[in-house]
């Protein structure tokens, strides 16, 4: 029975190890940058939605999710904040790379707290690493939806990323699509090695790519 109670203590505390709400703010290792490709989010969840971000007028293609603090093993969310949460003003100007003023809300809400800085220099340092990754064009000469192994599109980032190593970058899938590429960076916003928790690549060989409207 002890060894039991044990095994089930472990368990528990590997598991609170995956994440950890209500951790200090500033207190993390690296970030993860995290690129959906919209017109999958939009078959996926976005048109379902009604989502604006879904509409052709706006030819979305790799949009930032969100700029996430990480641990080497784990990750911290809703950290206790002293600084103010964000005006609209400032939710809606990242809407040029986020797509929606919804998400910057909560992305600040989830991540940005956990950061240390003010809502202002969070979206400002997330704004610098959209930039720093260069996305491939490629993707948006697409004509008609194709279906690829995750490792084309983890390709077409390391050869258009000078410096961006496998170990920097995963590809996530999400039924039966590609969903995210996430890429990890240091405080100075370099590439870095992810951590395990983060690599966790797409294994589909044929996953859905769609066209940008």
């Amino acid at each position: 029975m002890r060894t039991v109670l044990a095994g089930w203590m472990a368990a528990l505390v590997l598991a609170g190890a995956a994440q950890a709400d209500g951790e200090k703010a500033g207190v993390f290792d690296y970030y993860v940058l995290a690129l959906s490709w919209t017109p999958n989010w939009c078959a996926l969840e976005g048109d379902a939605r009604n989502s604006d971000q879904c509409h052709p007028r706006h030819e979305f293609g790799w949009t930032l999710h969100g700029l996430w603090p990480q641990y080497h093993r784990g990750w911290p969310a809703y950290c206790p904040t002293v600084e103010r949460a964000p005006s609209r003003s400032m939710t809606g100007s990242m809407t040029d790379i986020m797509g929606s003023s919804g998400l910057a809300w909560h992305q600040w809400r989830k991540h940005g707290v956990c950061t240390g800085e003010s809502a202002a220099a969070y979206f400002e340092t997330s704004r610098a690493a959209y930039g720093k990754v260069t996305r491939p064009e490629v993707f948006r000469k697409l004509e008609d939806p194709v279906t690829l192994p995750a490792s084309v599109v983890e390709a077409a980032f390391l050869r258009d990323n000078p410096g961006l190593t496998p170990e920097a970058i995963t590809v996530t899938c999400k039924s039966g699509h590609i969903q995210e590429v996430r890429i990890c960076l240091g405080k100075d916003l370099a590439f870095v090695p992810c951590g395990r928790d983060v690599s966790r690549d797409c294994s589909l060989e044929g996953a859905m790519f769609a066209p940008i409207r």
